[in-house]
Parts: C-alpha cells; sequence; structure tokens
C-alpha cells in the first residue's frame, strides 16, 4: 500500500511509530494528525502477532 503523503527521510522512519510522535513540528503543516494512529496500529498488529513496517525517503510516498 502507498500513500500520497510528503515522505519521510530514513533516519526518522522508526519515530512515526512512537506515540505523539511527529516528524515535521512547523506550524504550517499541511498534513496534521494527533500522532497516535500508527503508534495503536503497531500495538493491535503486534498484539495479533505481525509486524508493520514503513518504506520511505524524503519526498518520496510511503
Amino acid at each position: 500500500m502507498a500513500d500520497s503523503g510528503i515522505g519521510i527521510a530514513a533516519e526518522q522512519t522508526d519515530a512515526i511509530f512512537e506515540a505523539f510522535s511527529q516528524i515535521q513540528n512547523s506550524n504550517v503543516r499541511q498534513y496534521g494528525g494527533t500522532g497516535l494512529g500508527l503508534a495503536i496500529t503497531r500495538q493491535l498488529v503486534e498484539l495479533h502477532g505481525g509486524t508493520i513496517r514503513v518504506e520511505s525517503g524524503s519526498g518520496q510516498r510511503s
């Protein structure tokens, strides 16, 4: 599955699965959120014995 977002630098990909973590903290963010969605998703996936990962790069879709 791929999204149409702005992409994530390789060194920041692990941080997106942490609760309340957001990669871009500027006041002019186009893409908002609380930083909980992927943290909750990871917990649910792991409870069911699965894994979740991300492949992305700056300026690329994830």
